[in-house]
C-alpha cells in the first residue's frame, strides 16, 4: 500500500528537474519499509532536509498532503517534520530503497534505521510508539548495546537544545524499554546540572 502510494505520487509529479529529490522518511512508515510489521498508519512523515525548497514542499503537500485525492485513496498521506523537531541520532543513518528507487524516476527514497526510528520514538512514547518498539524487539530488530549508542548520539545533540529538559523522560524511557521489553540492565545517564 505505501509502496504504490509513492509510485502514483512519482506518476502524478510534474517536474522538469534532472536530479531527483530525496525524501527520507521517519517514523513507523520507515519500520513498514523494512520489516514485515504492519498496522493501521494515516501519514507517511519526510524530513525535511536541506535542498528541499519551499517550493518542492509545497507541491509536494498539493499532491499528496493531508485531504489530497492521493491521500483519500491511498488512505495515507505525506507530512513533511522540520529537521529539528525529532530526536534523533546525529547523524542519522538512513538507508536507500533500492527496489523502489528503480521503480520511480523522481524521487530518492531512503528510510531511517530502524534502531533510529526506535530511538526517536522514546522522545513521544505515545502508546502507539510503544507498540511500534515493541514490535521491532519480537522481530529481533533491536540490539540493547546499539540502542544505547545511538541514543546517546541523539542525547549529545539535544543538549544544544532548547529542550534539553526533556531528556530525563525521554532516559526513563529508553530504560523502560531496556528493562522491560530486551531483559537488558538499566543504564545511567549523567546530565548536566543544569537539566
Amino acid at each position: 500500500m505505501i509502496e504504490a502510494f509513492f509510485k502514483e505520487m512519482d506518476e502524478r509529479w510534474n517536474s522538469t528537474g534532472k536530479n531527483r529529490i530525496g525524501l527520507p522518511i521517519i517514523g513507523s512508515t520507515a519500520l513498514f519499509l523494512q520489516s514485515s510489521y504492519d498496522r493501521g498508519t494515516k501519514d507517511s512523515d519526510v524530513l525535511e532536509v536541506v535542498g528541499l525548497t519551499e517550493q518542492i514542499k509545497k507541491t509536494l503537500l498539493s499532491l499528496a498532503g493531508p485531504g489530497t485525492r492521493l491521500a483519500k485513496r491511498h488512505k495515507i498521506h505525506l507530512d513533511i517534520v522540520g529537521q529539528g523537531i525529532p530526536f534523533l541520532p546525529h547523524p542519522p543513518l538512513f538507508h536507500p530503497l533500492e527496489k523502489l528507487n528503480r521503480q520511480v524516476k523522481n524521487f530518492q527514497i531512503e528510510v531511517l534505521d530502524i534502531t533510529d526510528v526506535v530511538v526517536s520514538k522514546l522522545k513521544t512514547f505515545r502508546a502507539q510508539d510503544v507498540d511500534d518498539i515493541r514490535a521491532m524487539v519480537l522481530l529481533n530488530f533491536v540490539d540493547a548495546r546499539k540502542l544505547v549508542q545511538r541514543f546517546l548520539a541523539a542525547k549529545e545533540y539535544w543538549l544544544m537544545d532548547a529542550r534539553s529538559e526533556e531528556l530525563p523522560q525521554y532516559i526513563q524511557n529508553l530504560n523502560t524499554v531496556l528493562r522491560d521489553f530486551l531483559e537488558a540492565e538499566e543504564i545511567e545517564i549523567e546530565l548536566p546540572p543544569w537539566i
